[in-house]
């Protein structure tokens, strides 16, 4: 099963002010819920056979195949500490296009379930603590909330240099 996403370019480390809304896809990994641009996002896919590489990093642990194009896979869960989680009905990969160094960079990310998209605004955007995180703040570009809970928007250029 394939949804494809609209898109509209690359993505920005830049931070949503107040009157500004950003539209998201709403992804989890493990028990927490992140929120990736839209304009970033290709497609959706089911899980795919992938093909494991001797000496990669951690958290780009394979490569898979989508329509023919060999891209990396990348598990965020790794990158941020969080334990490995079996496959389960619900895991999608996200095929994602970001901006490195001037390149644009097509790698699939894990996602333990993809929720919806749907548009986050400014007004709700909360500083990213330098305390009681798990991870490492330079990831979070910044945190918002969606629902009733808080969601965060991550780095990607950053996660992966």
């Amino acid at each position: 099963m394939t949804q494809p996403i609209q898109q509209q370019g690359h993505g920005s480390r830049h931070i949503l002010q107040s009157g500004e809304s950003l539209q998201v896809l709403m992804i989890g990994l493990g028990s927490e819920i992140f929120a990736i641009e839209t304009e970033m996002v290709r497609e959706i896919i089911d899980p795919v056979p992938v093909t494991r590489v001797a000496g990669a990093r951690t958290f780009l642990p394979a490569l898979i195949n989508v329509r023919g194009n060999v891209i990396p896979l990348a598990d965020l869960r790794l990158r941020f500490g969080m334990p490995r989680q079996v496959a389960t009905a619900d895991t999608r990969i996200v095929v994602v296009e970001i901006e490195i160094g001037g390149d644009a960079v097509t790698f699939g990310l894990m996602a333990d379930k993809v929720y919806e998209v749907t548009e986050i605004s400014g007004k709700n955007n909360q500083p990213t603590p330098r305390l009681g995180l798990h991870w490492r703040p330079e990831f979070i570009r910044f945190i918002s909330k969606w629902n009733d809970e808080f969601v965060i928007i991550p780095d990607l250029e950053r996660i992966l240099e």
